[in-house]
């Protein structure tokens, strides 16, 4: 039964689970993104988004706050300075979760988790959507008809078509014959 079971408790002591999840949040902020495993992953989401939300407002409090969870005045000073400047206009959701697969050994489900504004594929990506290009259809059939291309196609369907000529007044010949 589950009753009484609100988070996942991921096989270890409380103090045990305390440290790791510490380690990883720190790591996290420090590097933007790990690789682990999914449950490990959810679980390190509900225990650094808050802390992320915390360092919106920079206080001796909530840096103490903080500091209390992390235990690294490195990562608690990253959190601060870079990683709240670029998180301060969004409501929530600081991280996303990338499935990888399953690892070889115990077929543990493997994904990669980071910090939603430090991708730097996505904002590639979203640098180029700026400049957004219009759409173009299809080439209308007298472009089409000067390209390199066509031109080949075009004189192999008049070699086609005079094969075909050829065979046909060969067959109509044969039949005359008859």
């Amino acid at each position: 039964m589950k009753h009484g079971k609100r988070f996942n408790h991921l096989g270890r002591i409380p103090s045990h689970r305390k440290a790791m999840l510490s380690n990883m949040a720190s790591s996290l902020i420090l590097e933007k993104k790990i690789s682990t495993t999914l449950a490990k992953a959810k679980a390190l989401r509900k225990y650094v988004e808050p802390l992320i939300t915390k360092s919106k407002d920079d206080t001796t409090h909530s840096r103490r706050i903080v500091f209390s969870y992390l235990q690294n005045k490195h990562s608690v000073k990253e959190l601060f300075d870079e990683v709240s400047q670029k998180i301060s206009d969004r409501p929530g959701g600081y991280t996303r979760i990338i499935k990888l697969g399953n690892r070889l050994g115990d077929n543990a489900d493997l994904c990669l988790i980071e910090l939603v504004d430090f991708n730097q594929f996505t904002k590639e990506s979203d640098t180029t959507t700026g400049n957004k290009k219009t759409r173009r259809r299809r080439k209308s059939k007298s472009k089409v008809s000067d390209s390199p291309k066509n031109n080949e196609s075009k004189s192999n369907d008049k070699e086609v078509s005079k094969s075909k000529k050829k065979v046909e007044s060969k067959s109509s010949k044969k039949n005359d014959d008859k």
